[in-house]
């Protein structure tokens, strides 16, 4: 099946970030415009997160039986975050019955997520303290002295969050993986406080889901 991103869709995996190359793929880029994402049609890596239960979460791609939908965000400390969080949820149901499970991860330690997470929630919240999967999808950046100093003004300690001092964040990113492992969706910004829209990842999400259906009927003919 070709992977199912539109040209509008395409589009939304801004010019301002460069594409992955295998050589940089686990790096801690500059600054957030220097990130090196993957894109749709590239295979995505395998991670393991953590729930906020301490529970190590695998997946590994092409064998976990669902397509994830996949959130990169910067922490429970991030007013853009918990929105864009908040405006998702409107889009959870429809996902969930699409089949998609919606795993949110950031640099927070497990036990700041906990705060976060209510039953109500379907999706998952997980934490990558040391950037890994950040990395492994090539949006993990480290922020300049300044600016962590000026967070911790704020009282923002990020060390102190993800129990790590390597002074990055993830790029905000959101990524739709299929059963196959291939990323068929990409969002990635590195201006933070522009966030993908509940509509467009909808869109994105029905187009996988109706070219699965469409594959599974040829497959039963």
């Amino acid at each position: 099946m070709k992977t199912l991103v539109s040209n509008v869709l395409l589009a939304l995996v801004l010019a301002a970030v460069t594409p992955a190359h295998a050589d940089d793929r686990t790096a801690f880029h500059s600054d957030a415009e220097s990130v090196r994402p993957l894109l749709p049609g590239m295979q995505a890596p395998a991670l393991a997160l953590t729930a906020t239960d301490g529970a190590t979460i695998d997946f590994t791609p092409g064998r976990h039986g669902a397509p994830v939908v996949l959130t990169f965000y910067r922490g429970g400390w991030c007013p853009y975050c918990n929105l864009h969080l908040a405006e998702l949820r409107t889009a959870e149901a429809e996902l969930r019955e699409l089949g998609f499970e919606v795993w949110f991860v950031s640099p927070d330690r497990p036990e700041m997520l906990a705060e976060g997470e209510t039953e109500a929630s379907g999706y998952r919240l997980l934490s990558d303290p040391e950037l890994a999967a950040a990395r492994a999808f090539g949006i993990a950046f480290r922020l300049d002295d300044d600016t962590l100093e000026r967070y911790a003004g704020f009282g923002v300690d990020l060390a102190d969050r993800s129990g790590a001092d390597h002074g990055g964040l993830p790029a905000p990113a959101t990524f739709l993986v299929g059963t196959d492992g291939i990323i068929q969706f990409a969002y990635v910004n590195p201006d933070y406080s522009v966030r993908l829209a509940p509509e467009v990842l909808l869109a994105a999400a029905r187009a996988y889901a109706d070219g699965a259906h469409r594959r599974l009927q040829r497959g039963r003919r």
